[in-house]
């Protein structure tokens, strides 16, 4: 029931679960008070909660300005919900305050598992609905495990660089030192980061943005998840169906799937995503395609098949690996306003034998720094959630099997999502219970919103969360790319905006 968002989910050839980064070994959680952050500022709702949680719901924050209007403070978590008293960990938030009359805080992901919700709010605030940030108080904040909260530390930089450019053949021997390198990440994950590693799960994040909720001031929680931030949203629904106030999910995952049926039904997203590139390129000028669109796509699988055997030359001492041009292929097709892009880099790597472009492509979708360090830890956090909420089926004749159907389906980028049941079989921790309501039985009325061709969450799985939420409402723009709102039409922004200004509720099914 688990996994990708900005990433991919499975695992496949340790390349799509491992996209991200950081490195360095760091501390292990920060044990504190959160009285020693007490001071004036966001006032709790003084609601009663259970006495060893008190002083996590009472604490009061100190906001702090921090540039561009906006303001920055840390709040302090317990390291595990289930038994407080063994230690603390630092969150770090954002916030825009409300441009007009206030009527709450809206809560804020990104996705990933892994990606920043402070530098989310930081870049992307300006893209919200102008109504939107007239009433509420738009919130940032980092998972436990992610960025600027205390976060999960697995490989240096130039281990991890090493990693997620490296290409694994479909051989005995190819799986065995597939193997051999997710084993060194589990290890040093669990020797850098230590107990956190075992409590960076989606059920304790959602605890986290409760309390967040509770110290901000607000009696339910308002909320626009993104990616991964819909199974977190969905996860707190379960949870506490009765403090959900106004929720938008955009780019659903169905939290009813398998780890592995997310991995088969992601591949089939971004090959149907590809398919639509390479019709669209074929249709302009300087395409690199010829011939029909099921030639272009096996013309792109050539040339990944092509550089498997030998890497690509780019204009830096380094190479194009396969699994670095599966990711420079993958990142523009987030968006269709970047098709130009792919088209320029495939040209470039097909007909130029450069790797340069896709290699961008690539070092972006990792947040790999020109200088070779990772601007961020999201890598290591997208694994360690993605390890504690749920895992494939680690059976190498079932892995096997599925690779086969797999392949068969998405003939071009299926091979990229094999295997996915290896991700986690030496990881330190176990997955987590779950303790949560599929269902949300109770809840106020939740928009999942669903792109008819998401490559990274199908837009199958849309229509499967807002059936498996009591109260979901599916809101549909027919476009392609990932997630929509902030990059879609007027009727679906407007619907977003009218739900969470007004609480006027989209009628179910609306297509847009």
């Amino acid at each position: 029931m688990k996994t990708p968002s900005r990433r991919t989910s499975a695992l496949s050839a340790a390349t799509l679960a491992l996209a991200l980064l950081l490195g360095a070994c760091a501390p292990s959680p920060k044990v504190q008070s959160p009285a020693q952050t007490a001071s004036s500022g966001s006032t709790g709702t003084g609601e009663e909660v259970p006495a060893e949680l008190a002083e996590f719901y009472g604490q009061t924050l100190q906001w702090e300005d921090c540039g561009g209007g906006f303001e920055c403070t840390t709040a302090i978590a317990p390291l595990s919900w289930k038994d407080p008293a063994q230690g603390t960990i630092e969150l770090a938030l954002k916030r825009l305050p409300a441009e007009g009359e206030k009527i709450g805080s809206l809560l804020t992901n990104p996705g990933g598992p892994g990606g920043s919700g402070v530098e989310y709010i930081t870049s992307a605030a300006a893209g919200i609905g102008e109504p939107v940030r007239e009433a509420y108080d738009l919130i940032g904040f980092d998972p436990r495990g992610v960025g600027s909260s205390t976060p999960v530390v697995c490989l240096d930089d130039a281990a991890k660089d090493e990693s997620l450019s490296r290409s694994f053949e479909d051989s005995d021997e190819g799986r065995a030192a597939m193997a051999a390198d997710l084993e060194a990440w589990a290890d040093a994950c669990a020797q850098n980061t230590g107990d956190l590693l075992g409590n960076v799960d989606t059920q304790s994040a959602a605890r986290d943005m409760d309390m967040l909720r509770a110290v901000l001031g607000d009696s339910t929680l308002n909320y626009l998840g993104f990616s991964y931030g819909t199974q977190l949203g969905a996860t707190y629904a379960g949870l506490y169906p009765e403090k959900v106030g106004r929720m938008v999910l955009d780019g659903a995952i169905d939290t009813t799937l398998s780890s592995d049926e997310i991995g088969a039904q992601q591949a089939v997203g971004f090959e149907n995503a590809l398919r639509a590139y390479v019709e669209d390129c074929q249709g302009g000028k300087d395409c690199p395609l010829t011939g029909t669109v099921d030639e272009g796509m096996a013309q792109i699988r050539a040339f990944l098949d092509q550089v498997g055997e030998q890497p690509l030359r780019t204009s830096s001492d380094r190479r194009l690996t396969q699994t670095l041009a599966f990711y420079g292929i993958a990142l523009p097709l987030y968006n269709n306003e970047n098709w130009y892009a792919l088209t320029a880099a495939l040209d470039a790597a097909i007909n130029g034998n450069d790797g340069t472009m896709l290699l961008s492509f690539a070092d972006l979708y990792n947040s790999r720094n020109a200088d070779g360090t990772f601007s961020d830890n999201s890598a290591e956090a997208f694994r360690a959630v993605n390890c504690l909420d749920a895992r494939g089926n680690p059976d190498p004749e079932f892995m096997k099997e599925q690779a086969a159907q797999i392949e068969e389906a998405a003939p071009t980028m299926g091979s990229f999502f094999t295997y996915g049941g290896m991700a986690c079989v030496d990881w330190a921790y176990p997955v987590a219970d779950q303790e949560f309501d599929l269902h949300a039985e109770g809840a106020a009325p939740i928009v999942v919103i669903g792109t008819t061709n998401d490559p990274a969450t199908p837009y199958v799985w849309a229509e499967g969360l807002a059936k498996a939420l009591d109260s979901g409402v599916l809101l549909t723009w027919e476009g392609e790319g990932h997630t929509a709102y902030g990059r879609s039409n007027a009727c679906l922004e407007d619907a977003v905006d009218a739900y969470l200004v007004d609480g006027k509720v989209p009628e179910d099914g609306k297509v847009c």
